[in-house]
């Protein structure tokens, strides 16, 4: 009787063993439902577009609807909570960007901590900054523009949107790293710096290249200098900020998918390797290069690496500037 219930226990166990091992992985059997992106910016601009131009070729590739959830304002801090607290389980996924970093220095406190409470997957795109000027500017060069400020300190003004934007954050960069002094001049939009980059109210801007290129192309506006390490592919002929002489500047805005902490490391690859599917296809390269991203992804170390890294610089940033917390 004993050997009996012996042999008995080992082949339940044997059997159980059998089908623990069947049990599919959680990438075999995701996604069981359709993924929402929460998008901390309104529809329509460059952020929105570029995580639709996604979302539409992952929609094919998993077989599952994979929609934009757009929750604009507060920095992004609803939309970085709303994934924070849902189900780690890869359907949630939240739109990052270098607004995620600074948002850590910039706020008194915040529902989540984004290096601790989220899961990267993969970046998506990077887009290029610019300073510019109005076309009958006296300064054709960005030579010419430092030359002016260094001789002028605080007389000229320079134009950006909201305090402790990307564009705000990296003029107050430029004062440090080239050395001038400059009066920074905030505005609700880009509609609204284009409009006084015009008329002459202020001397120069520093905008995401993107909205601003249809005012470039039509010169409207002359593009001085890019902020990133590499020439703009729009604008080939504009020089770096580098080459412009200022040392050890680079500066890109740039886009980047998420998951809650904790969401199993095989559906995290799985996603990995559908986004980087989709920015590898030519469809996708294309509407992104349109809208003046360069289609980029990473692995997700690589991503949680850039987060760390834009993380600390800004916080630099905002210190020096001494940018009050919201």
């Amino acid at each position: 009787m004993k050997n009996l219930n012996r042999r008995t226990v080992s082949l339940g166990l044997a059997l159980l063993a059998g089908t623990v091992g069947a049990l599919p992985a959680w990438a075999d059997t995701f996604p069981s439902k359709p993924i929402r992106i929460v998008v901390p910016f309104g529809a329509g601009g460059v952020a929105d577009l570029t995580a639709r131009t996604v979302a539409q070729k992952l929609s094919e590739s998993l077989g599952q609807p994979v929609v934009i959830d757009n929750k604009p304002g507060a920095g992004g801090v609803g939309a970085g909570e709303a994934v924070a607290k849902a189900d780690p389980d890869g359907h949630t996924l939240l739109l990052m960007s270098n607004g995620t970093a600074v948002s850590a220095s910039l706020f008194k406190s915040l529902p989540f901590d984004a290096q601790r409470d989220f899961a990267p997957v993969s970046t998506l795109g990077y887009f290029d900054l610019a300073v510019l000027a109005a076309p009958n500017a006296p300064y054709k060069t960005m030579a010419d523009l430092l030359a002016y400020a260094k001789a002028n300190p605080g007389k000229l003004n320079v134009g950006t949107v909201n305090i402790g934007s990307t564009q705000n954050l990296a003029a107050e960069l430029l004062k440090t790293r080239a050395g001038v002094d400059f009066l920074i001049v905030p505005f609700n939009g880009t509609p609204a710096v284009t409009t006084a980059l015009r008329g002459g109210q202020i001397d120069v801007a520093v905008e995401i290249l993107g909205p601003m290129m249809g005012q470039v192309t039509s010169k409207a506006v002359r593009p001085l200098a890019v902020l990133s390490d590499t020439r703009a592919s729009q604008i080939p002929d504009v020089p770096t900020l580098m080459q412009s002489g200022v040392k050890d500047f680079d500066v890109s805005s740039w886009n980047a998918l998420a998951a809650p902490a904790k969401t199993p490391k095989d559906v995290i690859a799985r996603l990995n390797k559908e986004v980087q599917a989709a920015l590898n296809h030519p469809d996708v390269k294309k509407k992104l290069y349109e809208l003046n991203v360069e289609a980029r992804g990473s692995s997700p170390e690589k991503l949680a690496e850039l987060l760390a890294t834009e993380t600390k610089r800004w916080a630099e940033v905002i210190a020096k500037a001494g940018v009050p917390k919201l």
